[in-house]
């Protein structure tokens, strides 16, 4: 239609686009309060966000519009997160499976520190059993807007915590300038005893307890590393609801092992060390204020 006449092609589009947004009105945005702040773009930023604005700002909700559309607010995050630098100020939260390196980075967010949970955002937990209850992973794409989106709002003179990861966490990448401040930045160990690691595991890790079959899944990821008949006994504790037993021997003769030889690959020594009695919210709000304000 553009090709032959741009008029003709504005009022096919139109009635397109006013369709559509009838559309979302009906359904999507049906039950948004007044308070609502929608920030509308399309690939360019033309004629279809700007038309569905208009209409949003008529309703009476205060609607933005992403200058550019998605194409240019892409080009720089990608500009943000794949240079070299400069470096970003991250500070990370270090330590042995099941000393709640996520439990402390949710404390230190609730106690007005900059954190980003990266294993939230890629829905999974970097481990064998890291897809359990998280849901599906989101795009490369989104994965690195909410991670830019908070790297924007953040304060650069202050440190951002961040839970020491490999550069993938299930299948999503972390990007070049986080993974390079995250590989040069200083380290803070988390330390708790294996008994109360094992009752936090079993806690944090609820969800694959009450699945025996994808556990038995998930325990089957390890003979790559372990023997099969290890594996065959760690599977019968599971089903005899031996959880307890069951995550103290994957943590004293599977998780600390790897720890151990990852360790020996970084000299540097950690700057601060935190050790954690219980998972308690009392002692993981201490912690917190100790790692905001060593």
């Amino acid at each position: 239609y553009k090709q032959e006449s741009p008029f003709r092609a504005n009022r096919v589009g139109g009635a397109i686009v006013a369709r559509n947004i009838a559309h979302h009105l009906e359904t999507a945005l049906a039950d948004k309060p007044k308070s609502w702040r929608p920030l509308i773009y399309c690939w360019r930023g033309g004629m279809r966000s700007n038309a569905m604005a208009t209409i949003l700002s008529s309703v009476g909700w205060p609607t933005g519009v992403v200058k550019g559309g998605y194409k240019t607010w892409r080009r720089e995050v990608v500009a943000g997160l794949e240079c070299d630098e400069p470096l970003l100020p991250v500070r990370l939260i270090d330590g042995q499976t099941g000393t709640g390196k996520t439990a402390l980075l949710h404390a230190i967010a609730a106690a007005g520190g900059q954190v980003i949970d990266l294993e939230g955002l890629a829905h999974h937990r970097g481990s064998a059993f890291g897809d359990f209850g998280m849901g599906t992973q989101p795009a490369q794409r989104l994965f690195e807007t909410e991670i830019w989106t908070r790297l924007r709002e953040f304060d650069p003179t202050r440190p951002i915590f961040v839970e020491a990861e490999s550069a993938l966490v299930g299948r999503r990448r972390v990007p070049r300038r986080l993974w390079r401040s995250m590989l040069a930045a200083p380290r803070v160990e988390l330390q708790a005893s294996v008994t109360a690691r094992a009752v936090y595991l079993q806690t944090a890790y609820g969800d694959v307890i009450s699945d025996p079959h994808r556990l038995n899944g998930a325990l089957d990821k390890l003979v790559a590393l372990q023997s099969k008949e290890r594996v065959s006994e760690w599977k019968a504790l599971a089903g005899a609801g031996q959880y307890a037993q069951l995550a103290e021997e994957l943590i004293r003769e599977h998780y600390d092992p790897l720890y151990a030889r990852s360790r020996k690959r970084r000299e540097d020594a950690p700057v601060q060390t935190v050790e954690l009695e219980d998972f308690s919210r009392e002692s993981l709000m201490k912690a917190a204020q100790d790692v905001i304000v060593p």
